[in-house]
């Protein structure tokens, strides 16, 4: 493998660990598409640091278990944040 891809990798792995973050926002953080954050983490590093996978797959699947909620509560915000501002929706 390439040693920029490897550095990306392991530099993608440690940043969504130290800021407990999902795929899209260590995506935005780091400049790079989403698909290629979420190829990095779940095929990519674990032939490179399988300890370090092991921990970022339990980060990612805790993600994926309360997206349902994450996404909820955005929507609340939202929908709160029209109705205070009172601003029109143009459709």
């Amino acid at each position: 493998m390439n040693e920029q891809i490897t550095e990306r990798v392991i530099t993608l792995a440690k940043l969504i660990l130290k800021s407990k973050g999902t795929i899209r926002s260590t995506a935005n953080l780091f400049g790079v598409s989403k698909s290629t954050v979420h190829k990095d983490l779940t095929e990519r590093l674990e032939g490179l640091d399988p300890n370090l996978f092991v921990k970022v797959k339990n980060l990612l699947d805790y993600n994926k278990s309360v997206r349902h909620i994450r996404g909820g509560y955005s929507t609340k915000l939202k929908y709160l944040y029209i109705s205070n501002n009172e601003v029109d929706i143009l459709i």
